[in-house]
């Protein structure tokens, strides 16, 4: 499975951007796919998951009521819709392939097998 994000920009507090995740190779249909995001200086962290079929999705505390991870089946693609941008947003936002969706495996970035290149994401104050 290759993986390819986009989307990422600079904006400002409050703004939205809407970051794309383009998969190719084997079924798309077979994985759960993860977003995480990496800030300078600091470790990879969990955002949202939404599992094969669409019909399951989780998110990290902080991005909750903010963010939005759906999935286009037909197109091979996963969505992550962040509205309200805060500075703390800021990081390379990373997409991921991986586990069946559960709830304690989705969170763990060692449970992805692939992973994409990654989109800058910039929020000024």
């Amino acid at each position: 499975v290759q993986l390819q994000a986009s989307g990422g920009g600079l904006v400002q507090a409050g703004d939205s951007l809407r970051l794309s995740c383009a998969t190719s190779g084997r079924t798309f249909t077979s994985y759960s796919v993860g977003w995480f995001r990496q800030a300078p200086g600091n470790e990879r962290e969990f955002v949202a998951a939404i599992s094969w079929s669409g019909g399951s999705a989780l998110y990290a505390d902080p991005v909750k009521g903010r963010f939005t991870i759906s999935k286009d089946n037909a197109k091979n693609t996963v969505y992550l819709q962040m509205n309200s941008l805060k500075p703390e947003d800021t990081g390379v936002y990373y997409c991921a392939a991986g586990p069946n969706f559960n709830t304690a495996v989705v969170v763990k970035s060692r449970e992805y097998g692939y992973w994409g290149q990654g989109t800058l994401v910039t929020v000024s104050s």
